[in-house]
């Protein structure tokens, strides 16, 4: 039987990151920088009004207050974006935009509520420092220097660096694109009538949730009877756009399971009983690659049961997922957490049981089964927020006992 570790390495090795892609800016959104971005000159490239108000020579208004106020004379208008050439001299101001580019012989840029607004000439109230309400040029990155690293997953705020930066594309790790595939005879869509020993697809709506939360793009496939011809028609037909397939169901050892027959006849794929519970058998391999035109696809093969096919992913394809997408970080955090009851865990089979954590890193944390440790539940999987551990050596888990818990939640 091979170990829980053996087969997350397996699934790893063959999940490999993407290549990288150079797409448009707002393709980037979810994916992983594949390049260092570095800022290709100062940011700002000069010094900049941090605010509307007026350029001035700070020591010309020293002691200025409302009672104590201080004339200028306003020499002209600066407009953010201008490119003409200013100058403060002492005695004088200029009225600036925020954002404008700061005159020449300027310090600091007096806010407008702390003048009378003037013209010709401005009446102002309070004093300034040098460099007050001054944007510096460099204050944010200077040229050269690297602005983004690579390994960074872009969202909002990578996108106005990047934009500012004046970059239209990068190049990043691409969403990994995964085909779901659910098998089995007895699966009906939810929303149709489920008929006397039929059940409804539960497992495609789950993991295209969960692959799209790991940063993939989904593509979930129609529930697929067991039916050799159809499931290869329809295997064949994903292989143009998908990164990576999973299936779901079709792992028994009944014979109505066509799953090893037809994925053996498109590609490699081993077949394992794997020491986890809840689960048995799980496949990975490749399929396609049959002639020069068709590029071998990943594969990986998880239980039907709904409980325990989220169980798998969780534990072997979630990670891979994330490695294909470039992250640094593949796993979810684990924290230690005493169980408040016992329970009997399978021999020699690592175990993930659905838990409530509850406490703070200061008080610890306690750890409460969701329904029965021993059972597969979906209803259990939905009130989870973290799977406890148990090592394949421990067979009898007792009250206050401390195992990992992979928290599901953030």
């Amino acid at each position: 039987m091979k170990s829980v570790s053996e087969h997350l390495g397996a699934v790893l090795e063959l999940l490999q990151p993407l290549p990288p892609l150079e797409v448009v800016l707002h393709d980037t959104v979810g994916c992983v920088l594949a390049e260092d971005v570095i800022a290709p000159a100062d940011l700002p490239v000069t010094d900049l009004a941090g605010l509307d108000g007026y350029a001035v020579i700070s020591r010309d208004i020293d002691g200025a207050a409302p009672d104590a106020e201080v004339t200028l004379r306003v020499l002209d208008d600066v407009r953010a974006g201008s490119t003409d050439s200013h100058r403060v001299v002492t005695g004088a101001a200029l009225r600036i935009s925020s954002g404008a580019p700061l005159p020449a012989g300027a310090d600091a840029v007096v806010p407008v509520e702390d003048t009378d607004g003037g013209r010709a000439a401005v009446q102002v109230r309070a004093g300034a420092v040098e460099g007050e309400n001054v944007r510096r040029q460099a204050e944010d990155l200077r040229g050269g220097e690297i602005a983004i690293a690579a390994g960074e997953r872009i969202g909002a705020r990578q996108i106005v660096l990047l934009a500012a930066l004046g970059r239209s594309r990068v190049a990043v790790h691409p969403r990994p694109r995964v085909v779901l595939v659910s098998i089995g005879d007895e699966l009906v869509e939810p929303g149709r009538k489920a008929g006397a020993g039929q059940v409804f697809d539960a497992n495609g709506h789950a993991l295209a949730t969960a692959v799209q939360d790991a940063g993939g793009t989904t593509f979930r496939v129609a529930a697929v009877p067991d039916e050799r011809s159809g499931l290869r028609e329809t295997l064949e037909d994903q292989l143009v756009r998908a990164d990576l397939v999973i299936t779901t169901g079709g792992l028994s050892y009944g014979g109505n399971d066509t799953v090893k027959e037809v994925i053996g006849q498109l590609g490699t794929v081993r077949f394992d009983n794997v020491a986890i519970w809840p689960g048995r058998q799980f496949g990975v391999g490749v399929i396609g690659g049959i002639d020069e035109l068709q590029r071998e696809t990943p594969i990986v093969c998880l239980p039907g049961d709904p409980a325990t096919a989220q169980v798998g992913y969780e534990v072997f394809v979630r990670p891979a997922l994330l490695a294909m997408a470039g992250h640094a970080e593949q796993y979810r955090p684990t924290v230690p957490a005493a169980v408040t009851q016992a329970w009997t865990s399978p021999a020699a089979r690592r175990q993930f049981v659905p838990v409530r954590v509850l406490g703070s890193p200061d008080q610890g944390y306690r750890a409460t089964p969701v329904g029965d440790p021993k059972r597969p539940l979906v209803s259990a999987m939905s009130r989870a927020n973290a799977l406890a551990v148990v090592p394949e050596s421990v067979e009898e888990v007792e009250v206050g006992a401390q195992l990992h818990c992979l928290v599901l939640e953030s």
